[in-house]
């Protein structure tokens, strides 16, 4: 095992080389699922999958996503991993097909633009992603629109019960959305994250005894 990762981005063959003192790592049998074990066991996943996003929203591709069950969820991302305001709501993304179980929303909102509210049945469920008003931000995800990530939600929903989990963008307050390789794993190493998922390669720290965390 070598300190180095190669990561190839076959579109235009460009090699990253990424450092990886002080980590472990390993490729995946099967990264979404692997990624909603970790997310329904309370931990803190980086989700960095194909192409980089344009928009307002991360939307699966360069995503930080844990359990929306943890009350405790919310306070943990806005002061270890975000570094952002206390209040700072964080959204779910769910599976299309079951959006209307959880919200009151009866339409798709792929890119994470609608607001609903939560159904009253689900607001202490789901107490991650709902906002002091009730409401969330809805991303829906689909198999054909989402690929893999649309894999998580579903995997974690076969593990838990609940199609729905949270996803915010995999950045720290004040700075851009993670880009390339090295962009990710700086904020990997430098936040509270249990794990990075990074195109199919399971990335953990090792802890002083240099076992893997």
């Amino acid at each position: 095992m070598t300190d180095k990762l190669i990561y190839s981005d076959t579109r235009n063959g460009r090699l990253w080389r990424v450092d990886l003192l002080g980590l472990s790592y390993r490729v995946c049998d099967d990264p979404a699922r692997e990624a909603a074990e970790l997310i329904a066991d309370g931990k803190i996943v980086g989700w960095f999958m194909g192409r980089s996003e344009f928009g307002p929203r991360a939307l699966g591709h360069r995503s930080i996503l844990a359990d929306p069950r943890r009350k405790e969820m919310h306070s943990y991302l806005n002061d270890r991993i975000k570094h952002r305001q206390w209040f700072r709501p964080y959204a779910p993304a769910v599976l299309a097909e079951e959006v209307s179980v959880y919200f009151e929303l009866d339409a798709p909102s792929p890119h994470m633009l609608l607001v609903a509210a939560v159904r009253e049945e689900w607001k202490g469920k789901l107490p991650a992603i709902t906002h002091a008003d009730g409401t969330a931000r809805i991303q829906t995800v689909t198999r054909e629109d989402n690929g893999l990530f649309y894999e998580v939600v579903k995997a974690f929903k076969e593990l838990t019960g609940i199609g729905v989990i949270l996803n915010t963008s995999f950045n720290d307050h004040g700075e851009p959305i993670v880009q390339s390789p090295s962009d990710a794993l700086a904020n990997f190493t430098a936040v509270d994250m249990d794990a990075l998922v990074m195109e199919g390669v399971l990335i953990t720290k090792q802890d002083k005894a240099g076992e893997a965390r």
